[in-house]
């Protein structure tokens, strides 16, 4: 009988285990991240003397932007990179990274992202009969995903 083991973990990781890194730094205090995907479009292309079909060809690949959320503090540096790409800030552009990390903390994926600035910030809403946190988003483009780590 042939070993049924599996060649992975069969267990898939848990979203809520995650930081995001820019600058060497470790940004940990993130409640959400979202948009990270990329999709390419196909080209339809057909010759005179192809048969009735179109071919298809890898067309330009897009990326969503990545929205970022975390209770807002005392903490500026999101406001403050947005401010900078706002007035036209000669180094507003930066290299991010979010990675995964497994039940024990260990880094297990880590999908970097190229040329990234904020497009968006939003501040909290406010709600006198709620007792929600209050949270900053900031929506950051970027130009590429790789990933230099997946084990």
């Amino acid at each position: 009988m042939p070993d049924l083991k599996a060649p992975h973990k069969p267990d898939p990781y848990s979203s809520y285990r995650f930081w995001v890194e820019w600058n060497g730094i470790i940004h940990a205090g993130f409640r959400e991240c979202s948009g990270l995907n990329s999709t390419q479009t196909p080209a339809e292309y057909r010759e005179g003397t192809d048969p009735p079909t179109v071919r298809k060809l890898p067309g330009l690949v897009t990326y969503n932007n990545i929205s970022l959320k975390r209770g807002i503090t005392n903490n500026q540096e999101l406001w403050k990179w947005r401010e900078n790409t706002v007035k036209g800030g000669a180094e507003y552009r930066k290299d991010i990274s979010i990675v995964l990390l497994d039940e024990t903390g260990q880094e297990k994926i880590r999908w970097n992202l190229t040329h990234c600035w904020p497009v968006t910030w939003s501040g909290p809403d406010f709600n006198a009969t709620s007792n929600e946190v209050a949270v900053e988003t900031l929506e950051i483009a970027h130009e590429g995903i790789s990933v230099d780590k997946w084990s």
